[in-house]
């Protein structure tokens, strides 16, 4: 629209006409977002008219009003028409029309005014000066109206299941705009502690939408097919709930502040604690507690039970200051889970009572671990409230797994599911007080294996079982792998030449292994030459008799020797018994096809060659072993490469593990590399039991560590003299 028409817009904008109005405020919606428009606009006088239309216009006028006003405010422009004492009655206009007005097209317009409104925390500076009156911004700008329409947070969290995706929207976006405003308005000081008057109203704030079901519809929300349209809105939300987690853990237990010592009660009723009566009889406690703190307290004689905290899984009798890791966000999800978990709670307190002191599981220390764990595992403390800036222009679509974390605001009941995982372990792995630390760090790979590689439509059910009935094992091994990984990291080229000092040391293990079944002996078979000539062709063919053959190595592992024979016999022959033998140092190459299934490539090594037995071991699996020819007749060869090699020896291993073993254990004696898998697979494997032996010895902090006090020194030889020994 042409800035010479806006005289004859704001004409018809006063007319008496509806539609003629109507229409007027329909274009003005399409213009106003321009500067240069809507500073003439404003010039002459139309922000007073467009007030107006609000105030007292109806149906899709009033909804157009709305959208130009915030389409203006969008523009940082029009703020001045929230000064001045009708400030108040604006405000209170809109919040009406959300309270009462259903209409969609509406409520956004209205929506989106508020959220500038709140999210506009400082006045204009060029207006402060012209202002005659102070100009409210922020939460504190809806006080006002919230007290004339007290259900407005109810309708606004109903909008979030509207199915008009840019109404949901508007409204998550003007919740996030009051939390973020009560949360600037509400700083921790250094010391943790709050000014009564203006840091509190955060946590009533959101106390108050939590009850109205908040985090339970965004969470679905997060979870649902809405993902593209609701982004922003919801990255921010998750941002401002790690916010909210770390503004709970920065407020200090203290028990002057009456939430505080009700919390710390509750944990102590729930526990279901026994107390003496008078008569020397135990009561439980409940209201004879309650009766008998009130006298004890008027008489100044009240008696402690002596383990009162520390049964319940404290290190002390001063439950505070173990708090001081976790602040108040400990307490909540301490008191949290022994409030709805309150019949098993005391029964956990009776079992671990039963069992000997050491054995037990201090399950308020579990619980404040299991915080410290939970946050830590959501990076809580890397939150920031300007933390949406960097999802401008994210594609959501392709990382929307990367960035929803959905489980966040199922925070309460993933602590529960971990504290019982937390006893789970304890219990499956025999921990005792000295372990609790290292129960602690299994339980923060569970929560990382389960909870971190769940995916964003995930049900918080399905986690919960999982983290239930992760198998122990299971366990075992990543902790294992996550451990490697870390030295890697940390020691990377120490930890290498560790690898190569085992793996010689695993592959000298392997080698005396393979050896000594050589020197034990083995039975091979033997067929016989079938003879096919005359035979006829729609006859089967008759194999002849098998016989064995067995081989043995000598003891100064020098000759191999062997003899055939008709039948195994029960006990193995001797030495004395093999007829035949072979000089280890006039063979030139072993040649196999032993193989394990499912290898896909033909494996060589110095002279010898392992060619592929299909797919699994078969009755031709055979190892042939070569000598020269000059060699096998005794001579001395000049030059190998020149003569030809004969086969001296060929064994048929009756099974698969058998083959390996003979074959590589030639190939050992011969100074060549093993070549069969099942062969290097017991190499790793022994190697890697030694390597997680000494890394599990082994403290992360150990390399940082200096020399112990007192090492490297030269003891001093001061009044010693020439009279002493050696004893041998």
């Amino acid at each position: 629209m042409d800035q010479a028409d806006i005289p004859g817009l704001l004409s018809r904008l006063s007319s008496d006409e509806d539609g003629t109005r109507k229409m007027a405020v329909f274009k003005l919606q399409s213009s106003i977002n321009d500067p240069a428009f809507a500073d003439v606009f404003m010039s002459a006088g139309g922000l007073v008219t467009l007030r107006r239309l609000i105030m007292s216009s109806t149906g899709n006028t009033l909804a157009y009003a709305l959208q130009s006003l915030s389409r203006l405010l969008e523009v940082d422009m029009g703020w001045e028409v929230f000064e001045g004492p009708t400030a108040t009655d604006l405000v209170e206009r809109i919040v009406e029309l959300i309270v009462t007005i259903p209409l969609v097209n509406i409520l956004r317009g209205a929506m989106s005014i508020l959220v500038a409104l709140v999210g506009h925390s400082e006045p204009n500076p060029s207006t402060m000066a012209t202002s005659s009156s102070s100009t409210l911004y922020g939460f504190r700008a809806l006080k006002p109206a919230i007290a004339v329409y007290p259900q407005f947070f109810e309708l606004v969290v109903q909008q979030l299941q509207s199915a008009d995706h840019a109404l949901c929207a508007n409204a998550l976006m003007l919740i996030n705009t009051l939390i973020r405003d009560a949360l600037s308005t509400g700083a921790i000081d250094a010391k943790g502690t709050q000014d009564p008057a203006v840091g509190e109203e955060w946590a009533k704030l959101v106390k108050r939408l939590q009850d109205l079901g908040l985090v339970q519809t965004v969470y679905k929300l997060m979870q649902s097919s809405a993902l593209q349209d609701l982004a922003l809105p919801m990255l921010e939300f998750q941002s401002l709930s790690k916010v909210l987690v770390r503004r709970w853990r920065q407020v200090r237990v203290d028990l002057e502040r009456p939430e505080h010592r009700r919390a710390l009660k509750s944990i102590h009723l729930a526990s279901a604690p026994e107390k003496p009566s008078t008569n020397g009889t135990v009561v439980e406690d409940g209201e004879s507690e309650k009766k008998a703190d009130k006298k004890e307290d008027k008489k100044g004689s009240r008696k402690h039970n002596p383990e009162k905290w520390r049964r319940l899984g404290f290190e002390t009798e001063s439950p505070v200051q173990e708090f001081d890791a976790t602040g108040y966000l400990g307490m909540m999800d301490l008191s949290d889970y022994v409030r709805k978990y309150e019949d098993g709670f005391q029964k956990l307190l009776l079992e671990q009572a039963s069992r000997p002191l050491q054995e037990r599981c201090p399950i308020a220390r579990a619980s404040l671990a299991m915080t410290t764990i939970l946050y830590e595992h959501f990076e809580v403390d890397k939150a920031d409230l300007e933390d949406i800036k960097g999802y401008q222009g994210v594609e959501v679509r392709d990382q929307g797994d990367q960035l929803f974390r959905p489980l966040l605001l199922q925070w309460s009941r993933l602590h529960a599911a971990g504290l019982q995982s937390f006893l789970r372990v304890w219990k499956s792995t025999g921990a005792n007080q000295d372990d609790f630390d290292k129960v602690a760090e299994l339980v923060r790979i569970l929560v990382a294996q389960v909870v971190g590689q769940a995916s964003r439509t995930r049900g918080i059910l399905e986690v919960e079982d999982e983290m239930l009935e992760f198998d122990i094992t299971r366990l075992r091994e990543a902790q294992l792998e996550l451990l490697e990984l870390a030295f890697e990291e940390t020691w990377g080229e120490h930890l290498h030449q560790v690898r190569d000092v085992l793996k010689q040391e695993a592959l000298q293990f392997v080698k005396e292994q393979r050896v000594r079944c050589l020197l034990q002996g083995s039975w091979f078979t033997k067929p016989a030459p079938r003879s096919d000539a005359g035979q006829d062709a729609d006859k089967p063919r008759r194999s002849a008799p098998t016989r064995w053959r067995f081989a043995k190595l000598s003891h100064n592992r020098r000759y191999l020797h062997y003899a055939d024979f008709e039948d195994k016999t029960a006990q193995d022959p001797g030495l004395d018994s093999l007829a035949d033998r072979i000089d280890l140092s006039t063979i030139s190459s072993v040649v196999s096809n032993v193989t394990m299934p499912n290898e896909d490539a033909k494996s060589t090594a110095s002279g010898s060659t392992v060619q592929k037995a299909g797919s699994g071991p078969r009755a031709t699996t055979k190892i042939t072993i070569y000598s020269y020819a000059d060699r096998a007749d005794g001579g001395e060869v000049r030059d190998t490469t020149a003569t030809q090699e004969l086969a001296i020896l060929t064994l048929w291993p009756v099974s698969q593990s058998l083959a390996s073993e003979w074959l590589d254990g030639l190939l050992m004696l011969l100074n060549q590399a093993p070549i069969t898998a099942e062969t290097s697979k017991l190499i790793d494997l022994v190697s890697g039991y030694g390597l997680k032996i000494r890394l599990l010895n082994v403290r992360k902090d150990a390399a940082f560590d200096g020399p112990p006090p007192g090492a490297g020194v030269v003891p001093s030889r001061k009044g010693l003299d020439d009279d002493y020994f050696f004893e041998v």
